[in-house]
C-alpha cells in the first residue's frame, strides 16, 4: 500500500505545479493586492457598476488561489503521513492516507476540468431548453426523460434549477421545457449538451412492442450577467402580452392573465413564461430569457464575423445529432462527436452525464475553440 501511496503522489506532485503555472497563481496574489488596495480608496464607490465588477474579479482571483491552496495543503498533509508511515506500519494512519490521496485525486481533476472553461461566459450560469421532435408522445416523453437526466446532474453539481417555461404533452411528456441551472460554470459544462439528441428504445406507448426512434433538441445559452452594457432591453422595443396559463388540454388554467409573451421587436425573437403564478415573477424569467436569447445572437454574428475573416464555411448552430442513447436491443450511449461510449444507459440517464462533458471540453481545447 505504502509504494501505491508514494506513487499516486509522484503523480500529483507535477500536476499540482502545472497548475501553479496555468493558474498564473503569483500573478493572480499581486493583482488581488493592487484590486485590494483600490476598494480602501475613497472614491471607490463613486462609480457603483465599476466597484462591482472590480469587487466581482477580486473574488473570483481569491476563490482560484484558494482552491489551489487547498491542493497544496492536502498534498502536504499526505505527503506526511507517507513519511509516518515510513517510519512505522500504522493500519489507521494508512486508510487515512489512502482516503487523502483520493480525495486530492479528485480535487485536482476537477481543477483541470474547470481550466478549460476558457470561453468568455463560461464561468456564467445557463438557460437551457428542450424541444420535442417529430414521433408524438414518444417524443414527449424523451423530452421529459432528458429533463430528469439533467436535473439530476445538475443537483449533484449543486447548481440550483428553476424552471422558466414548460408545455405539456397530449397524454404524456413535455412538447418543451425551459429552465435555467444557476451556478459557476453551468454553461461552461452544459454548453456540451447543445444539439439533437437520438432515443432508441421499446415504446411503452406502442402495445405492439415495437422499437421506436426519437429525437428532442438541447439548446443552451448562457445567463446575462447585469454588467454586460451590450445587452438592453428598452421598453419602447418591447411589446408585451398577458394572457391566462393553463396545462395540456386547456387543464388547471388560472383565473388571471399571469402568463407573459414578450417579443423584441427589433430582431422578432419572442419568449414565453407562465410557470409561476404571479405575472410579476413570469416576467422577470421572461426578460431573462430574452437577454440570453440577445447575447446569444450576437455571440453567432461574432463567430460568423470571425469565420469568414479566417476564410471558413462554417454552420452556425447547434442542431447536428450529437448523442445516441440506446435501450434496445443493447444498452448503450455513444457521442457521435468525440467517440465516447458508455455501456450504462440508467446510469446516464440518472445525471451521469460528466464523462461526456469533459470529453466534449477537452476536443475544443484540441481543435482551439470555445464559445
Amino acid at each position: 500500500m505504502l509504494i501505491e501511496l508514494k506513487r499516486s503522489l509522484a503523480e500529483i506532485s507535477p500536476k499540482i505545479e502545472e497548475m501553479r503555472v496555468s493558474l498564473d497563481i503569483p500573478g493572480k496574489k499581486e493583482l488581488v493586492e493592487k484590486l485590494t488596495a483600490k476598494t480602501y480608496e475613497p472614491d471607490f464607490w463613486d462609480n457603483y457598476t465599476e466597484a462591482q465588477k472590480t469587487l466581482k474579479e477580486l473574488n473570483r482571483l481569491k476563490d482560484d488561489i484558494e482552491k489551489y491552496e487547498e491542493l497544496l495543503k492536502a498534498q502536504e498533509e499526505l505527503t506526511v503521513l507517507l513519511q509516518l508511515l515510513e517510519e512505522e506500519e500504522n493500519e489507521e494512519l494508512a486508510v487515512e492516507a489512502q482516503d487523502k490521496a483520493k480525495k486530492l485525486m479528485e480535487k485536482l481533476h476537477r481543477m483541470e476540468i474547470e481550466l478549460l472553461l476558457s470561453g468568455p461566459y463560461d464561468k456564467n450560469s445557463a438557460i437551457v431548453s428542450l424541444h420535442a421532435g417529430a414521433g408524438g408522445t414518444e417524443a414527449q416523453d424523451w423530452v421529459e426523460m432528458l429533463y430528469r437526466m439533467y436535473t439530476r446532474w445538475a443537483e449533484d453539481k449543486g447548481y440550483k434549477v428553476e424552471l422558466i417555461d414548460r408545455l405539456l404533452g397530449e397524454e404524456a411528456g413535455l412538447k418543451s421545457v425551459t429552465f435555467s441551472v444557476e451556478g459557476f460554470g453551468a454553461y461552461g459544462y452544459l454548453k456540451a449538451e447543445r444539439g439533437v439528441h437520438r432515443l432508441i428504445r421499446i415504446s411503452p406507448f406502442d402495445f405492439s412492442g415495437r422499437r421506436h426512434t426519437s429525437f428532442a433538441s438541447v439548446d443552451v445559452l448562457p445567463e446575462v450577467a447585469e454588467d454586460i452594457p451590450e445587452i438592453e432591453l428598452k421598453e419602447e422595443e418591447l411589446k408585451i402580452e398577458t394572457f391566462r396559463s393553463g396545462g395540456a388540454g386547456g387543464q388547471h388554467v388560472n383565473k388571471t392573465e399571469s402568463a407573459v409573451r414578450i417579443t423584441h421587436l427589433p430582431t422578432g425573437i419572442t419568449v414565453v413564461c407562465q410557470n409561476e403564478r404571479s405575472q410579476l415573477m413570469n416576467r422577470a424569467l421572461a426578460e431573462k430569457l430574452l437577454k440570453a436569447k440577445l447575447l446569444d445572437l450576437e455571440m453567432k454574428k461574432k463567430e460568423e464575423e470571425m469565420a469568414k475573416l479566417r476564410g471558413e464555411q462554417k454552420e452556425i448552430a447547434w442542431g447536428s445529432q450529437i448523442r445516441t442513447y440506446v435501450f434496445h436491443p443493447y444498452s448503450l450511449v455513444k457521442d457521435h462527436r468525440t467517440g465516447v461510449e458508455v455501456g450504462d444507459v440508467q446510469g446516464v440517464m440518472d445525471g451521469e452525464i460528466d464523462i461526456f462533458i469533459e470529453a466534449y471540453l477537452k476536443m475544443l481545447v484540441t481543435q482551439g475553440g470555445n464559445q
